[in-house]
This record gives structure tokens, sequence and C-alpha cells, in this order.
């Protein structure tokens, strides 16, 4: 497809919207799956013949819109081109977003019958809350607006435009020197700047480089990577192709743990339908580009998130870290150069090189640019998925957008970077969220798992549970962390049970410092992070739990 076949298809995908007069867009990523939208998008389509308006309204199936505390969700959105008069204008806009919540198949009936009336009541969620209007949208742009197995849909959004400006406008240096001057770091954790990454692999010497994403999402309560490839996962393959032509290589690797059944099978109809439309395989839309992308699934190893590990397991080994360097950046799928980001970091390089660098490098703070994407869980009344400026305070995450803690319950603390991050306490809550900020009070941004917790929680249970996930994930590589964590957890559980000593603290505390600073790997260096931070912040807990001979 070239750029003329592009906006036609647009063209067509517009005109063929505007037939309709009503859109009703249906959840249906993980969450709202599981409580049977499916049912509910055959219920409406059903109920559109009954009611002869099957002509004047497109039920659409869509990822995930948000809030997933109160699915499945429905957005009905009327379409004002059909409005001919000042009242149908007015009662067009009045009915332009109306989104239901908790919606089964037996409301169906009266979801229709609503259409050209008021808006069914009972099942109505007001979208004029700070949940809605204090998020940027950036990555989960199209998520509740395309429907993912649909290229067309993609397309009608502006897909794919970026990755032909890049093929007719740019060479591979302008392409990364963009994301530079954007000022993009690595969303999987770490936070390297992109461009640098990109650069070095560009540089790097090979006949054959590769560019992997990595979406093996294994933090407890995180699921952001998992609902961006179920929602829209045409726009990780277009940040893929665009970094395939930026640093020279020829083949891409999705690799996906092989939980994600939906996210899966999505990216395979997207791979599909992206290579009947020349965007992947031979000569790229009809350019000299070949990029082909293919799908490696995951046994659900949370050390497979490490870039080693996973190289590692790609290649039909076991998923085990190796030393760097090299890093992969020189000498990675066997042994060749190669690029590995995440899935949200592959989804931010079509809207930079659409918008431009400067656009992004407006959003965020100095260091920490653009947007970031958590999955809010917890003892939290808006529990879902958020997307906002890096720089925003977690007093206006949690209280504003995620409607602070149900159950007339307070704050106790709030946990990010999943089992690699830390806890922080009430006395923080303005501080704001960016890499440099968590790295000064002991956590970390990670893939963006952000658990808030209670005034019930005991803060050496949590210290205890992230310490046993570590434990049973840990690859068993190296010492310190095969066996240290073991230890750690030992000493955790008698600290739970009462039975502890001030000795056993001091074990605790050196422990801590020696798997940190001793282990191969990011699993182990950030194992006791979680105990680190309880122990920072929550010390008086421990001492309460101790025994004093």
């Amino acid at each position: 497809m070239n750029l003329d076949e592009l906006h036609k298809a647009v063209e067509t995908q517009q005109q063929a919207d505007d037939k309709f007069q009503h859109h009703v867009h249906v959840c249906t990523s993980t969450g709202c799956a599981a409580l049977n939208s499916e049912k509910v998008i055959e219920a409406l389509q059903t109920e559109l013949v009954k009611q002869g308006q099957q002509k004047a309204c497109r039920v659409r199936s869509v990822g995930c819109s948000g809030l997933c505390a109160i699915g499945p969700l429905v957005r009905v959105r009327a379409s004002e081109t059909h409005a001919v008069d000042a009242d149908q204008t007015h009662a067009a806009a009045d009915a332009a977003e109306t989104l239901y919540q908790q919606v089964g198949p037996q409301d169906a009936a009266e979801i229709v019958a609503s259409l050209n009336d008021k808006p069914v009541e009972r099942l109505t969620f007001s979208t004029d809350q700070p949940f809605f209007k204090q998020q940027t949208k950036v990555v989960l742009e199209n998520c509740g607006e395309v429907d993912p197995e649909h290229i067309e849909d993609y397309i009608g959004h502006g897909g794919y435009s970026a990755l032909l400006k890049v093929l007719t406008e740019m060479t591979p240096a302008q392409v990364i020197d963009q994301l530079t001057q954007s000022g993009l770091r690595g969303r999987g954790g770490a936070g390297f700047p992109t461009g640098v990454k990109w650069a070095t692999v560009a540089k790097s010497a090979g006949e054959q480089k590769y560019v992997i994403c990595n979406g093996d999402e294994g933090d407890p309560g995180a699921f952001m990577d998992r609902s961006v490839m179920e929602g829209d996962p045409h726009r990780i393959i277009e940040g893929m192709i665009i970094a395939g032509y930026a640093v020279g290589a020829t083949q891409g690797y999705i690799y996906v743990r092989a939980e994600y059944g939906l996210a899966v099978k999505r990216l395979r109809i997207a791979i599909r339908h992206a290579e009947r439309n020349g965007f992947l395989g031979k000569s790229v839309c009809g350019t000299a580009l070949n990029f082909s992308i293919d799908i490696r699934l995951g046994a659900g190893a949370f050390v497979c998130g490490e870039e080693t590990a996973l190289i590692s397991s790609i290649e039909g080994n076991r998923g085990t870290p190796r030393p760097r360097p090299p890093f992969p950046a020189v000498s990675g799928l066997w042994g060749c150069p190669t690029l590995l980001n995440n899935v949200e970091t592959f989804a931010n390089i079509a809207p930079i090189l659409n918008k431009g660098a400067a656009w992004f490098a407006g959003i965020g703070t100095e260091k920490s640019k653009g947007t970031k994407v958590f999955a809010l869980v917890g003892q939290i009344a808006n529990a879902g998925l958020i997307e906002v400026p890096m720089g925003m305070s977690l007093r206006t995450i949690i209280f504003d957008i995620g409607g602070g803690i149900p159950n007339g319950r307070t704050f106790k603390a709030v946990q990010t970077g999943g089992p690699s991050g830390g806890c922080i306490p009430e006395h923080l809550l303005d501080m704001p969220v960016d890499y440099e900020s968590l790295n000064k009070v002991g956590t970390i941004m990670g893939s963006g798992g952000m658990i808030v917790m209670d005034d019930t929680t005991s803060m050496v249970d949590v210290a205890r549970y992230y310490m046993e996930f570590c434990m049973d994930e840990s690859c068993g590589k190296c010492v310190p962390c095969r066996v240290g964590t073991v230890q750690m957890h030992h000493l955790l559980n008698k600290f739970s049970e009462g039975k502890a000593t001030p000795t056993d603290m001091n074990k605790l505390e050196g422990l801590c410092d020696l798997v940190k600073h001793t282990s191969l790997c990011g699993l182990g260096q950030t194992a006791p992070n979680p105990v680190i931070s309880t122990l920072r912040y929550f010390r008086k807990e421990y001492e309460d739990k101790m025994t004093v001979p």
C-alpha cells in the first residue's frame, strides 16, 4: 500500500462510518470479556434487527476503555453528520458520548431503544469527571476506539501514516534523531533513552539484525501491555516496522506470555492483515524495506522479562540471563545486533513521528518526557487502566483519577514497579511520578503497575508476598538470588508469625544489601526493594512483630 492508497483507504473507511447515525463500542478486552461482553454484542446486534436499526447503528468490538472496575463497558456515540436542524444538532451533541457500565445482554433492548431518545439512566456512568478529564491519551488513544481485529479501523484512525511518512520522507538517521529529540525513554522499567539504544543498534556491524518487542508482562496486578496488545495491536506492529527501517533489521519478534491468549490471537490477526496490505514482508509499501514479524510464546517465567533471558528463550534455550557486556544492541539474538523494547515503547513511536519530537517533549518533565500507562489496582475506587503525563502527583492519580480509597478506609501506601519496586507512604503522596523522583524514594517506575493499599494492610506481609514471588521466579543461575531470596523469605515468615528477633532484623538488612549488589540480573538486584522500602517507611511494623530476648 502506497501513500495514495492509504489516503483512499482512510477516506473509504470514513465514508463507511458516516453511513451510520450511531456507533456503539463494546469493550472486549480480557476484563470485560470475562464478564460476557461478547454476549452483549450478540444481544445488541439481535436487537438492532428486531427494532429495524441495523442500517442506522454500527456495533464495534473495541479494546480496553480504562474503567475495568465497572465493566462490561458500552460507549454510544451519535454521528453529528446526520443532524439536519438545530434541535437535532443539540441532541446529537448531548448524546455524543454516553458511557454505560456493567452492561449485560438483558440491557440490549433498552439501549437500542434509547438510540434516538434519552440515554438509559440506570446504566449511565458520567464521563465528566477526573478519571477521564485528567488523563492524556497517547499510547491508549485508539484503545476503546478501533476494532483490533480489523485493519481498516486502524487505518481510518491514521494508522500506518507514520510508517509511510518515514519510508518516503525520512532517512533512518532522521528517524533516530526524532526519537532522541523527543526524550522518549524505554517504558519497560529501566527508562533507558530510546534514541540512544536505536542508534547503538544502527551503528553495530552485522548483516543480520533483529527487533524484539517484549510483551512478557509478569508483574502481579499489571495489565498495561496486555491491554495495548489486545486493543491496538497494529500500533505495536507499526512501531516495530519503523524500528526495523531505522536500525537496519529485517526480522522482528513479539515475545508474549502464553497466558495472554486474547492478545496472541489479535496480534496474529493483525500480522496477517498487515502482510495482506503490504505493510509486512518483502518490499514493504513498495519500497526496498523487507521486514517480517513472528510471535514467540513464553511459558510465564518472570525472569524472561529481563532482555538477555528473553533472548535466550527465543533461541529455544532455557530463559536465564547472561552477563553483560556485550549488550544485546551489539550481540543479542543468535549473536546479532538486536533492538529490544517493550510494548508501550513501540506504541509511542508512530505518534511521535506523526506529531513531531517537540510535541512529545512538551509533555511530562525535564528528564521524563511523555506519558505513562499505569494499571491502577488494589484498594482504589476506580480500578483500571490509565495514562497520565509524567510528573503528575501520586495524590492526583490516586484521589482524583482513582477516586480515592473505598469503604471508608484510609490510604496507607502505594506500591509501584511490581516485585522490583517499593512502597510509598502517605507523606510522599505529593511527589511527582517520574523516573528520578521514584528512584529517590526507593522504588522504580517499572512497567507501570500501581497497587494501592489501605490501612488494613500489613506491610510485612506485602514484603513477604513479593519476596515469595521473586523466590519462586528466580531462575537459579546465580547463588545470591537463588539462595538469598529463600533466606529473606524465611526471615520475613518469622516476622509475620511474631517470632523474629533483633538478630533476624540485622540478618534481613544484610541479605538485602548482599542480594541487591551481587545478583547477576535485574530480578535479583531489585528483589530486596519491597523489603528495603517497607523497612524504611514502616519499620515500626517490623519492630512490633519482634520478640525481644
